[in-house]
């Protein structure tokens, strides 16, 4: 069945008249009363009474007028939602982020940002670790994620971000405390809490690599679960920890946080994606990272 029969049928019923639907619809009567016709045969019912004063709906037409006029309401809906989701108005966006990413105050006013600006998406939010968040990605469980590359699936298209800076995080009340700076020389002699290297291999190895260059290999303490944990840990006085800056946010009386004089390693944060190119809700979603990190919005 032509839908187009079906607007011409919901015309002639509405207008109750031929000659004023065929002037609605910009077509002659004849080809009108054709197509009704045939939409009439191709049914087995016939769909209207033709008078000199007009068409009126037989029974069997005003039963099937109600069923035309949702059939075509859902076929302008399906255009209007076609037409939203290439232009990234409507539909769903799917955000996986690396552990405790979310604590940096850009990605809630990214969030923020985008809602404000396509209120119609529905945003939903999954917090994991890189590998699997990038699994998530290959089963198109998220849209994207936000992680520390590398990625460890060479599918995955990693879109810089920025790079975080890091702090020497120290149990309150070693000596070490009172000190606004540190080099990592100085807590060489400490144990190092540090998450497992398949979490975050990145972050991981520019931890290690940046030690070595002060001219120690770190001594490790108690193994973190995630990045975030080291705090609660550091404050428990297990050891000490290089963190991405805005892990301070965790207040945990029992650590001091110290920015690192000299080389120090950086935090990188990306976005990961199964495609290259970034279409509808996930580009826009990059647009506004991309716009909140120039503006310095990334800590603050």
């Amino acid at each position: 069945m032509d839908l187009r029969h079906l607007r011409y049928f919901v015309a002639i019923a509405e207008h109750g008249s031929f000659t004023k639907a065929a002037e609605t619809l910009r077509i002659e009567q004849p080809p009108l009363s054709q197509q009704i016709k045939s939409l009439e045969t191709e049914l087995g019912v016939q769909l209207f009474i033709r008078s000199k004063r007009g068409a009126a709906l037989t029974d069997f037409g005003e039963q099937l007028f109600e069923k035309a006029q949702t059939i075509l309401r859902l076929e302008q809906q399906f255009h209007l939602l076609a037409r939203g989701l290439s232009l990234g108005e409507q539909g769903r966006l799917r955000i996986g982020m690396a552990g405790a990413v979310a604590l940096l105050p850009l990605i809630p006013k990214a969030i923020r940002a985008f809602r404000e600006q396509w209120p119609d998406i529905v945003i939903t939010l999954e917090e994991s670790n890189t590998p699997a968040l990038c699994e998530a990605l290959r089963e198109r469980r998220v849209d994207l994620a936000i992680v520390r590359p590398p990625a460890p699936d060479p599918d995955i298209a990693l879109h810089p971000l920025f790079d975080e800076p890091t702090l020497i995080a120290i149990p309150k009340g070693h000596p070490l405390s009172k000190r606004h700076t540190l080099r990592l020389i100085d807590v060489a002699k400490e144990p190092f809490l540090i998450f497992d290297r398949s979490l975050g291999p990145g972050f991981y190895d520019a931890i290690i690599s940046a030690c070595q260059q002060a001219g120690f290999t770190p001594r490790f303490g108690q193994a973190a679960p995630q990045i975030a944990a080291t705090i609660p840990m550091v404050a428990a006085g297990l050891g000490v920890a290089i963190v991405p800056a805005y892990l301070s946010q965790i207040h945990a009386d029992g650590a001091t946080f110290h920015p690192i004089s000299g080389p120090s390693p950086r935090a990188s944060i990306s976005l990961a994606t199964l495609e290259t190119e970034l279409t509808g809700p996930s580009a826009n979603f990059h647009q506004i990272l991309l716009t909140a990190g120039d503006n310095n919005q990334i800590l603050t």
